[in-house]
């Protein structure tokens, strides 16, 4: 049984990958995005985008840059979720829609357990702009500092500046709970900050880092990131050993070259710039965000997402479907994770692989 499309038609697997090569070898620049893969598949995508001349992004790459772009300018404090859960006697949560990023993570913390080193403690929970009802956490009392999306960078810094000791320009009220928690804050004998920059921006996350090294010179403070969706992190670490960059890199001088704007997947199709893409998704077969619909597609996810347009190959999903190593949130390092509903599906790197043995001889390897 085949599980491949084009337009929505189906065709033969051999027939997909035979049309796949011929897109892909005909481009004069190829995009090869998405990347929602494990690290085989990111490793066979990179090489494919260097083999092509073409350009690479991951579908999560504004998470992931929003905290490497603090860390390339200013350095960044973190450490691990178990580090956190045996030590952290304060966690600060900043920002709405945490557990919508990672489902496990109130789990992982501990929150509602004493600390395990530095002494049994209760731990003591704030969290800055969480949503409505969403800080009713079973078993434990989290204080809550209200903030709409809107006013958190306003109310992020209000609280930098009290804990620097510096004025506000707010009402009494509002003072008054800031001071208790930069108190809280500066109390603490293991802080923990814990944000998602898919909720924040750059500007925040530095603001937030700024104050974390400011509490370092009485305390001890850090923080625990909460790497983007579809194996961002994941992705971020493979393109930084094989490129020496992270995502929203291109290889059309022969050579890697690392630039946000220039390489961000929408604006290359948008603009034209991309004559042909391979959007990559298997986790989820998140559809590409680009509106262009006249750019030949080639796409790999999971089977159900084909789109209407275009040419689809079905894959398995990394750590499902086939064994796939990838970054753990849980553990802050890359993890083999065995097939828990193993599927006669390639994995994208297979697929890739496929696709690659198509091209004509002429194509460098």
């Amino acid at each position: 049984m085949s599980n491949a499309t084009l337009d929505g038609k189906s065709i033969s697997s051999e027939d997909a990958y035979e049309k796949a090569a011929e897109i892909l070898q005909a481009a004069n620049f190829p995009l090869v995005a998405g990347l929602g893969a494990d690290v085989a598949g990111a490793k066979a995508a990179i090489l494919l985008a260097e083999r092509l001349r073409g350009a690479f992004d991951h579908l999560a790459s504004r998470d992931s840059l929003a905290d490497l772009e603090v860390v390339r300018s200013a350095g960044i404090f973190v450490t691990t979720p178990n580090e956190a859960r045996v030590r952290a006697d304060l966690v600060l949560l900043v920002g709405p829609g945490l557990a919508g990023y990672w489902p496990a993570i109130f789990d992982r913390l501990a929150l509602d357990k004493d600390t395990v080193h530095g002494g049994k403690t209760k731990r003591r929970v704030l969290w800055v702009g969480p949503k409505r009802g969403e800080a009713k956490i079973e078993g434990v009392e989290v204080e809550t500092i209200p903030a709409t999306e809107a006013e958190l960078p306003g109310v992020l810094a209000a609280l930098r500046a009290r804990v620097g000791g510096r004025p506000v320009a707010l009402s009494a009220a509002a003072a008054k709970k800031l001071d208790a928690a930069a108190d809280a804050l500066k109390s603490a004998r293991f802080g923990v900050a814990v944000w998602a920059a898919a909720g924040l921006d750059t500007l925040m996350v530095e603001m937030l880092q700024g104050m974390i090294t400011e509490l370092n010179a009485t305390t001890r403070f850090t923080g625990v990131p909460i790497g983007g969706r579809a194996d961002a992190t994941g992705v971020l670490q493979t393109s930084a050993w094989m490129t020496g960059f992270p995502p929203r890199t291109g290889f059309g001088r022969g050579y890697p070259e690392h630039d946000t704007w220039r390489f961000e997947a929408s604006r290359l199709v948008e603009s034209g710039e991309a004559d042909a893409a391979l959007w990559i998704s298997a986790y989820d077969g998140e559809p590409p965000p680009w509106e262009a619909a006249d750019i030949p597609l080639i796409t790999l996810g999971p089977p159900g997402a084909a789109p209407k347009r275009g040419l689809f190959i079905a894959v398995g999903k990394p750590g499902e479907n086939y064994d796939a190593v990838e970054f753990a949130q849980e553990t802050s390092s890359m993890v083999l994770r065995r097939a828990s509903a193993p599927a006669a599906l390639p994995s994208v790197a297979q697929a890739i692989a496929a696709i690659s043995a198509k091209f004509s001889e002429d194509l460098p390897c």
